[in-house]
């Protein structure tokens, strides 16, 4: 998958905020700014350590909100892949994950042509959320694995 910048501008964020009836804070973009650093899905704990190398003062409450008014404003969303804490994605794109079992990272998928509108459904269905996540060995663990 393509790899977009890892900050986001404070007017766009903030844009994409108050049209969801969210205001900018500094605390927003820097959660903001985290998730789009390193795209791999961490938990709010993780969020909150990062966060906190720049901003020494942000409490994980703060975290936890800021992650709240993003998933709601459209700017990332949870993700669950296992049973243990949801995970957040700043990848808005229709997209699918894999989570791998050994080194517990998970990984963007892109969606096949056509989107979740390929699946068959149904009549009378309709897909208003998709998600999907695969379980496996990532290419650097199967490649351990066979050492």
């Amino acid at each position: 998958m393509k790899r977009k910048n890892t900050t986001a501008a404070p007017s766009q964020l903030s844009e994409q905020l108050a049209a969801t009836g969210f205001r900018f804070t500094q605390q927003r973009q820097r959660v903001y700014d985290v998730l789009l650093q390193k795209r791999d899905h961490p938990t709010a704990e993780e969020v909150f350590l990062r966060a906190k190398r720049a901003m020494p003062d942000i409490s994980m409450a703060t975290v936890y909100n800021c992650l709240d008014a993003l998933v709601q404003a459209g700017l990332a969303q949870q993700v669950k892949v296992e049973r243990g804490a949801a995970r957040f994605c700043p990848n808005m794109h229709e997209h699918w994950h894999f989570h791998c079992n050994e080194c517990g990272g998970v990984f963007d998928m892109e969606m096949p042509d056509g989107g979740c509108a390929s699946f068959p459904l149904p009549k009378g269905f309709k897909i208003d959320q998709f998600e999907i996540a695969a379980h496996g060995v990532c290419p650097a663990c199967g490649t351990r694995r066979k050492k």
